[in-house]
């Protein structure tokens, strides 16, 4: 018999608890409608009266790497495009130009083209640039395309420095090697140019001993450019070799073949310079012949793989192309007056109900002697921690 009313009792008392909320809500439903609806429209003319931001925006689309004399180029005596593999190997190359836009170098460039430091009135540059970054809104989508966002309050303003990043990711673009095949063309170049030099010097050389073929009773021109060629196999291998154990390990096929090339050029050296004619009167003219020979293979080969990566470099489209460029927008972006009001008004509203749930429940406990003692010894140290007495 003396279970029965205890448990009837809690879903009373828990039925009593919701009605006591209820009725706390409709005893301030008037503070907590007008409270919130009050805030709401003080945050709506609050919000109409800042200035407008109008936001511009550009898309383009990033130099796009294509894979085609490349293969031949890792067929054609030896793998010095492998350079180019080596040095370059983008998963995400629209991540990488990214990353350009949001580099010191471009921002720097935008900051004295736009005089934004007198604009955003900021004593230092580094001020100025993340002004600039948060005002910039930098994204690569997943189809490649890169969108620039770029927020002012004068919308031609905006437009400008939006379309101002692109052409300032060409200046840079004019001043870096960013894809494979300009990263070959960039090394190949150099390395034309050297043997270019070393092949004139090697001429000279050879010119100065007075002495040509068809003076010597021996022809030595076969032998020696055999071995000139030959040497010249060998350091193409050894660049290829150093270039693949950038990317690759010692226990890797290419590698063991390419180690495995290197021996056989080697030996094919060796049998070649014993097959040298070493005749008297010879000796200065034939060094000299074979190093002209040598200079001479490189230089062609070099040549080749120049004229290669031109090709590719044209084809990899690596000039910015611009898929929309940013116009003055005729709408502002900001501030969203409504979306503010709103977010103002159940902001409002949830404090609100959490207000009157605190200080009914304070009354409430106020009531009880034992609640009503805690407080005055709660007011007792206030006061004596604050020094009043």
């Amino acid at each position: 018999m003396t279970d029965t009313p205890q448990t009837i009792a809690e879903p009373e008392d828990d039925e009593i608890s919701l009605l006591d909320l209820l009725q706390v809500i409709v005893d301030n439903l008037r503070l907590l409608v007008f409270g919130s609806l009050g805030v709401g429209v003080l945050a709506l003319i609050v919000s109409s009266l800042i200035p407008p931001t109008y936001t511009a925006k550009t898309q383009f689309l990033p130099p796009q790497q294509q894979q085609s004399s490349a293969s031949a180029l890792l067929q054609s005596l030896g793998a010095m495009g492998g350079l180019a593999g080596a040095a370059t190997g983008l998963k995400n190359p629209a991540d990488q130009f990214v990353g350009f836009l949001k580099s010191a170098s471009i921002q720097d460039g935008l900051v004295e083209r736009f005089k934004l430091q007198e604009r955003y009135d900021k004593k230092f540059k580094v001020d100025t640039r993340k002004e600039l970054e948060n005002n910039t809104k930098i994204a690569a989508g997943k189809d490649g395309i890169i969108s620039v966002e770029f927020d002012d309050r004068d919308p031609q303003f905006a437009a400008d420095v939006a379309n101002g990043y692109v052409q300032e990711l060409r200046k840079l673009m004019g001043r870096l090697a960013l894809t494979e095949a300009q990263l070959r063309r960039t090394f190949f170049e150099g390395k034309l140019q050297e043997t270019k030099d070393a092949l004139a010097q090697a001429d000279q050389e050879l010119r100065a001993t007075g002495i040509n073929a068809s003076s010597l009773k021996s022809s030595p021109v076969a032998a020696v450019e055999v071995v000139a060629r030959v040497k010249a196999g060998i350091v193409a291998q050894e660049v290829k070799i150093g270039a693949m154990r950038g990317y690759m390990t010692e226990s890797s096929p290419e590698v063991k073949q390419a180690m495995v090339e290197l021996s056989a050029l080697r030996a094919q050296l060796t049998s070649a310079e014993k097959a040298e004619p070493q005749e008297a009167g010879q000796s200065n003219y034939v060094e000299r012949y074979r190093n002209f020979k040598y200079q001479e293979t490189l230089f062609e080969l070099f040549a080749k793989q120049y004229e290669l990566a031109r090709v590719d470099e044209g084809r990899e489209g690596s000039v910015v192309q611009v898929v929309d460029v940013a116009q003055p927008p005729e709408k502002k972006s900001k501030p969203k007056k409504a979306l503010i009001a709103l977010l103002a008004t159940v902001g409002t509203g949830f404090l609100l109900l959490i207000f009157v749930f605190v200080r009914n429940a304070i009354r409430n406990a106020s009531q009880t002697t034992e609640t009503q003692s805690k407080l005055a010894q709660i007011n007792a140290s206030l006061r004596k921690a604050l020094g009043k007495q």
